[in-house]
Order: structure tokens, then C-alpha cells, then sequence
């Protein structure tokens, strides 16, 4: 069920990981500071200062066994009051409950360590947990330790991607979700975590990319959809509730918007205006923001550090209030990044005073902050009458909404419907065998020379292992991880099929610098084997939160390894990379003695026996690259501080993505090899559909239709907002045939080109993915995949006003080996 995409619900997995412990009496502990590129200042000094007020009224947190009660427990203070009552819609029970709460009160539920309201049953909350591809501490949301020492590390998000299947990312949000649960019951999390990242992987230097589903919208806005409805796991709403679904856990989508630089030279996220036209941001930045709140539902989104056009995020009301809210509909809150006020504040000058501040992010719409900023100042706002009350209490109005969607209003953990996990749920055999799972459906192999891969274990008996990550743990797990259940190496588990393994790490650590590296050692080990695996690829200190690549060659002497080893050995020799983003490996697609290469990603606690069952053909590679790997070239020819997608050959400028760039590549987006073969038949798909236009009147419907002039081509479109858009899909029936003598696992990739008119016209992309299906096809079989294409999302263009219009003429949809050709029409109706 795994392997298969057309998957819904069949199987249930339940997880569990360690609690959390907050302050519950009555304010928060220090606040754990994000911004990791900075180092001490006078000024970040002065922002610490700002917290002594509220230390002064912190207490000690009490260790306890579980949880009690977040508020209404029984027999509490609160048990008769409207806000206890379940009956009501929730709504009503968060405006009671604001209603009494003093104003010093409501100002210490703006920040993430939220203060407890002792005199009506209210504990404090801590808002920041983290749960990117595993519960996780990188927050102060989260403890290990005690009956919760660890959690399961899934791959990181990079390497997940690569599988192209949306169950497996909905399934392991269920993993996490259950452990999140288990912890919290216990004490040792919070409900609300600040997963997933879903930025566009715009350059293949920044160090965060590793954290995203890669460069393409389609692909990251379905996986944000996925693993945050396997997080939130909704249930009920309506009824009684007001609406309101209720939630297993709470996703934040992050970081909105148009964040994808860390620290590249001499530019900072804390100081950097990203100048973004509407375009880029309707047609690829936003893209996964919009599916994360329309089609996940998740219950918050992350403004960001950066500026877009000269206005910070989180203090930019048209995105806000306007987008996120208003267009898209969020029911949940708004958080900052961490600082981010403060930042836009002291670093950025956005605002004169600090105070101007909190009006400013206050009334573009943000609910909640992540640092002391709002807490320390609000109360200063409105006193200046430059925010009102009733600022305040739409704020934590959206917060506790969310609170109380999540049950933490209703009294008893015990009585509720995720009451029963506990430790028992934490690394359990089935959470661990999915992260294997999910570690072999990221590996991607990306050459394989002749039959050199998988390896025979009949004919290979001795193998060497050399390479800095050849018993690589930490190293597997990327950022945001926690504290893993169990490591397997891959030296371990390329041990688990040989009789003897030669170890020799080559390099003595990723860095591998300097004249001391033990290649001499591996080249040895190389000889003496019938088959050589090199695994190398990058890390931390490489890639990281704050570090931005200057490089995409492997580091120091990794290659000159890699090189010597493949020259050394007597049998075929395998190359493995670990890693988040691209790397330039020109030199070892062309040495014909390294036959075969992989890409694993950071493949999580299992990484090594996942590697060790692809290489020896337990496992069938079926991963795709999630991004374009690149020339070392490239980046002389595209700064990082220049946002803009499409290319500008005039100034040289080369474009980003498979979507706008056309240059040489290592490999592109999309590319990954089998051990078996794969062929296409299209079963069914119309070669013409009409667009009906919406409207009062027949004058109205016809003025939808516009016609564009651009180098002498002329292109007719449809405004998306003035087509009757429901029902619009076209069927796609593929399928699928395995032609080779192997099962596998095959991603079946549909891109769609406007028109030439409308390429020419709007500057639309030459193809753009707008559907992708994994399905599971044993040898020789054949497996039928059924996709619908939403006319109005997939085959609209955005214009370089930001309006996405539907081009009218000849689409192509191109299948692998297979093109057809699909004629849009219009039709006016009158009404």
C-alpha cells in the first residue's frame, strides 16, 4: 500500500514520541532564540534584556508522569463557564473566554511561551514545537528523555519528496502525529508544530532546500496538502462545533512567502528584500501556501524574515489579511518566524518606534509571535491608541480557536479521543519499518552502467566501504531532527549481505581537507575487494539553517577520493550521495569505472539499510530528483539575491527550475533510473474541451475573453476568476507497462505547454508538471492510472500581472514517451 499512490486510508499506522514540559505558572521560560547566522551584538544583547521582566515571574517547571488538564479540568474554576462548555460552537466558547481576560492577560497569549491564567484552571502553553520529518527539539516545544528518550527520524523532506507518492508523505504525517500526541500526553510537546516548510527550492545553494519538497509548485504544494492533513488527521466539525473541524495536531505551513536565501554573500534573511513580481508570486512562490491552506486546511502559516518589494512579511497586510486570510480562508492563526518582529523592527528599520511596530504586524494581521516583542510592548500600543482592544482580541481570538480545535479545552486528556497514546506509541515496529520504506523510496539511482547494479551477492563477497559517510548517523537526518530511535549505518547494513566488508573512511570528516586524508587507505581497501561503495555527499557544516553553499563540487578532497578509489579497484564501484541539495558530479558520470550512483538524500535513521537494499536489489529504485542538479557554472551566472524565475538572455541571466531554465544540466528534475522498464499507453483523454464563462449577462461573459499581442502572436484567453471552473477536469487514463523481469515502482509525470501564443504572450512556462501518480507494477503486468487535470489550476497561465487566464487553443501534454494534444475551447453563455 505504501508503494501504491492510489492508496486511500487502507492502512491506519499509530505512532508515539516524548512529551513536553511547560511553565504553568504563569509565565513563560526564557525564549529560545532562532536567528542562528548571528552572532552576539549589543543590539542582540539589548533584545535579550527585553525578557528579564518576564523571567522575573517565571517559576520551575514541575516534572510529572502526564499531562493534567490544559483548562476545564473537572472541578476547576472554569468548569461552569461558556468556554468549558463542549455544546457550544467554538467560536462562542474562544469569545467568552477572551471576554474575560484582562488586557495584561490577552497580551502574554501573543507570544509562543504563552502565559498560564491561573485564576480560571488555564495553563501556560509553549506554541513552538517542531515536527519536520519527525517529532523533533530543535524547538523548546519539545523534551526528550524519560519515558520518551527518542522519536522516529524519517528521511528529510528532500529525500521524501523524490518518491513522488502522496500516500507515503500522508502516512508518516500519521506517524508523527500519533508520536506527537504520545508526547504531549505525556508532557514532553505541544500540539502546535511548525511543519511543514514548504518554500520554493529556488537555488540549489541554499542551505535549507534540504527542508523543502523541492522546485517544482505542483509537487510541494501536494506534498504540503499531504503531510499536513496526515498531521492534523481532521475530524467532526459542524454541529455542535460551529464549523470547526476538530485536530489531532496543528501544521503551520512556512516560510511565507518568497524565503530562500540564508546567508550568501554578505547578504542576510534578516536584511534582505526579495524584489518579486506578481507573476513569480502567483505562478511559483505562493503556489504551495495556497494548496497548504485550500487543500491541507492547515491551521497556521509562518510569515518570514525577509521583505517582498520594501514591506517585511509579517507586517504586510495584503498578505496577510488579504491572501492568507482573505482569499485563501485560513481558519487558524498567523506566526511569526522567530524575532521577525523584532527584526523588522531593529534590524530592518521598518518602524520608527517599537511600538509602531506592534501596530504594524498587529493590523496587518499576525496572531501570534514568536519571541517576547509583543508581549513587551503591546500594552505600550495601546496606550498610544495605536492599537485597540479589539486588535488584541481578534488575535487571540484565531489562537484559541485552534487551541480548543485540538481539545485542549475540554477537560480530561483521558476522555478524549487521542487520550490513550503513550510511550508504547513511540518507535514502534511499524513507525520504524515505514521510515525504511520511506529511506528506499528516496534513493534515487541516477546512473547505472550495463547490469552493474544491484550488486550479486553471490559474486561479491569481500566489498569496501570507504567514504566520510560510510558510518554516517547523525549525519543521515539533516536539520530539524530529533532524537532517532536507532541508527543503521551503511556500513551496517551493506555488511548485513556480505561475507566481509574493508573499511576505510578516506577523509577524515566531510570537510576533507588538508594533506593528512586517509585516501591512500580506502584505494588499498579498493584493491583488495571484488566491489567498492563510496559514500560521500555533504552535511551541516555544508549545507545548514544560515549557511547558504558557495559550492556545488563535492567538498575538499571527496572527488580526488572518489577518483583514486574508482581507479584502484578490481570491481565495479559504487557511488552514494548524501546530501540535500545538487551537487556537480560531471566527472563521475563520465569515469567508466564508477558504474552506478545514487542519491539518497539524508535518508533518516534507516538511511544505511535503505542504501544496502537498493544496491543489492532487495529494494528497486523508483525515485525522481525533486530538483535540477546543476553545473558548478551555473552560479556565476545567477546571483541568489536575484528572485526572478524566468530567464533574461539579454543580461545573461539563465532562469531557475526545470520550468525557465534551458541550459546544460548534471541531471535534470525528474530523472531517475530503474532496475526494470518502464512504457506508457494513453488508455483515454479528450482531444477537445470547451470553457464555459461565467456572468449576469452575455455582454459580461464575452468581455472574459481577451486577446494579447506579443511579437506579433496573438493569444486568446480566459480570465480563470470569469470561467465556471467546477467540474472542469480532464480525465487522464495512462498505462503503465513493466517490461522488464524485476516489480517496481513507477511515477507516472504529466506536463502540460500552453498554446506557443500564450507561451510568447505571458511568458508561461515551456512545460510545467500538473499531474504525477506512483503506482506499484509487478514484471510484465500493466497498472492503470486514472488522474483528473483541474483546467482552471493546472492549464491556467499567470500573466506577468499576476491574473491566471486560461489560454483558448492547443495544449500539449506530454507522458514520458508519449504527446497529446488537447484543444481548449470557449463557450459564452448567457445567464
Amino acid at each position: 500500500l505504501i508503494n501504491s499512490e492510489i492508496h486511500e486510508g487502507g492502512c491506519h499506522l499509530h505512532f508515539a514520541l516524548p512529551p513536553v514540559l511547560y511553565n504553568h505558572t504563569g509565565s513563560p521560560p526564557l525564549h529560545f532564540h532562532k536567528r542562528l547566522a548571528r552572532k552576539p551584538t549589543t543590539t542582540t544583547m539589548r533584545r535579550h534584556r527585553l525578557l528579564l521582566p518576564l523571567l522575573m515571574l517565571a517559576g520551575a517547571a514541575a516534572v510529572v508522569a502526564a499531562r493534567p488538564p490544559f483548562a476545564c479540568a473537572p472541578g476547576g474554576p472554569a468548569t461552569s463557564m461558556a468556554f468549558c462548555r463542549r455544546s457550544l460552537p467554538l467560536r462562542a466558547r474562544a469569545r467568552d473566554l477572551v471576554a474575560r481576560l484582562t488586557r495584561a492577560e490577552k497580551v502574554r497569549l501573543l507570544v509562543n511561551n504563552a502565559a498560564g491564567v491561573p485564576r480560571l484552571g488555564i495553563a501556560g502553553y509553549e506554541w513552538w514545537s517542531e515536527a519536520l520529518h519527525g517529532v523533533s527539539n530543535t524547538g523548546p516545544g519539545v523534551r526528550f528523555g524519560g519515558a520518551f528518550p527518542g522519536a522516529t527520524a524519517f528521511p528529510q523532506v528532500i529525500g521524501t519528496a523524490a518518491s513522488f507518492n502522496a500516500s507515503l508523505w500522508e502516512l508518516i504525517g500519521r506517524a508523527v502525529s500519533d508520536e506527537g500526541r504520545a508526547m504531549y500526553n505525556g508532557g514532553q510537546a505541544g500540539l502546535t508544530f511548525w511543519s511543514p516548510n514548504v518554500n520554493i527550492f529556488r537555488d540549489p545553494r541554499w542551505g535549507r532546500g534540504q527542508e523543502t519538497p523541492g522546485e517544482d509548485p505542483a509537487v510541494s504544494g501536494r506534498y504540503a496538502a499531504a503531510y499536513v492533513r496526515g498531521l492534523q488527521q481532521p475530524y467532526g466539525g459542524g454541529g455542535r462545533h460551529g464549523g470547526h473541524t476538530r485536530l489531532k495536531t496543528a501544521a503551520c505551513c512556512k516560510h511565507f512567502t518568497a524565503y530562500d536565501l540564508d546567508s550568501w554573500s554578505g547578504t542576510d534573511r534578516f536584511h534582505f528584500n526579495a524584489i518579486v513580481t506578481p507573476q513569480d508570486l502567483e505562478d511559483t512562490f505562493n503556489v504551495p501556501f495556497r494548496s497548504c491552506v485550500v487543500d491541507g486546511r492547515a491551521a497556521s502559516v509562518m510569515c518570514s524574515y525577509n521583505q517582498v518589494n520594501g514591506v517585511p512579511t509579517c507586517a504586510d497586510e495584503s498578505f496577510l489579511r488579504g491572501t492568507i486570510r482573505g482569499k485563501w480562508h485560513l481558519e487558524g492563526y498567523i506566526v511569526s518566524d522567530c524575532d521577525s518582529v523584532d527584526v523588522f523592527y531593529r534590524d530592518q528599520h521598518y518602524t520608527r518606534t517599537h511600538e509602531d511596530a506592534v501596530a504594524a504586524t498587529l493590523r496587518a494581521g499576525l496572531d501570534l509571535d514568536c519571541g517576547p516583542f509583543l508581549a513587551v510592548y503591546t500594552e505600550g500600543a495601546v496606550s498610544q491608541r495605536k492599537v485597540t482592544d479589539a486588535d488584541i482580541d481578534a488575535a487571540v481570538t484565531n489562537t484559541v480557536i485552534v487551541q480548543m480545535r485540538l481539545g485542549m479545552y475540554d477537560g480530561d486528556l483521558a476522555t478524549q479521543p487521542f487520550g490513550h497514546l503513550g510511550p508504547q506509541h513511540v518507535c514502534t515496529p511499524a513507525h520504524q519499518e515505514l521510515a525504511l520504506e520511506a529511506a528506499r523510496q528516496s534513493v534515487v539511482l541516477l546512473k547505472n552502467d550495463g547490469t552493474a547494479l544491484p550488486l550479486s551477492r553471490a559474486a561479491h563477497h569481500t566489498v569496501a566501504v570507504v567514504g566520510p559517510h560510510s558510518q554516517a548517523t547523525v549525519a543521515m537526518i539533516g536539520n530539524y531532527a530529533g532524537q532517532p530511535c536507532r541508527y543503521t549505518t551503511p556500513l551496517q547494513g551493506i555488511g548485513r549481505y556480505v561475507k566481509t566488508t574493508l573499511h576505510q573512511a578516506g577523509c577524515t570528516d566531510v570537510a576533507c581537507q588538508g594533506g593528512n586524508q586517509p585516501i591512500a587507505a580506502a584505494v588499498d581497501a579498493a584493491r583488495r575487494a571484488d566491489a567498492t561503495i563510496v559514500v560521500v555527499g555533504l552535511d551541516q557544516k555544508v549545507e545548514a539553517e544560515g549557511l547558504d553553499r558557495t559550492s556545488l563540487l563535492l567538498p575538499g578532497r571527496q572527488a580526488e577520493l572518489v577518483s583514486a578509489v574508482a581507479k584502484a579497484s578490481k570491481g565495479p564501484v559504487i557511488l552514494v550521495l548524501m546530501s540535500g541539495g545538487p551537487v556537480d558530479i560531471a566527472f563521475a558520470q563520465k569515469d567508466r569505472k564508477i558504474a552506478g550512483i545514487l542519491w539518497a538524500g539524508y535518508p533518516g535513521q534507516a538511511g544505511g539499510q535503505a542504501i544496502a537494499d537498493v544496491i543489492f536489489g532487495h529494494h528497486n529504485p523508483g525515485g525522481k530528483l525533486p530538483v535540477t542538479w546543476y553545473p558548478q557554472d551555473y552560479l556565476q551566472k545567477a546571483p541568489m539575491t536575484n528572485m526572478a524565475m524566468r530567464a533574461d538572455p539579454a543580461r545573461g541571466y539563465p532562469g531557475r527550475t526545470y520550468r525557465f531554465y534551458t541550459g546544460p544540466t548534471i541531471h535534470p528534475f525528474g530523472h531517475g533510473l530503474s532496475y526494470t522498464k518502464f512504457t506508457h499507453t494513453l488508455a483515454h483523454a479528450p482531444a477537445q474541451l470547451t470553457v464555459q464563462l461565467a456572468g449576469h449577462h452575455a455582454a459580461a461573459a464575452a468581455s472574459s475573453l481577451n486577446t494579447t499581442k506579443h511579437l506579433g502572436h496573438a493569444a486568446a484567453d480566459v480570465r480563470v476568476s470569469h470561467a465556471r471552473c467546477k467540474g472542469l477536469s480532464i480525465p487522464v487514463h495512462v498505462d503503465v507497462k513493466n517490461v522488464g523481469d524485476r516489480d517496481g515502482a513507477h511515477t507516472v509525470l504529466v506536463y502540460a505547454s500552453p498554446p506557443a501564443a500564450a507561451a510568447a504572450a505571458h511568458g508561461a512556462p515551456a512545460r510545467q508538471l500538473v499531474a504525477f501518480e506512483k503506482v506499484h507494477v509487478p514484471a510484465g503486468g500493466v497498472a492503470r492510472v486514472e488522474m483528473g487535470l483541474d483546467v482552471c489550476n493546472e492549464l491556467s497561465v499567470a500573466g506577468r500581472d499576476g491574473v491566471r487566464r486560461i489560454p483558448v487553443g492547443e495544449h500539449t501534454l506530454t507522458i514520458g514517451e508519449l504527446t497529446h494534444l488537447l484543444t481548449l475551447g470557449v463557450e459564452q453563455l448567457a445567464v
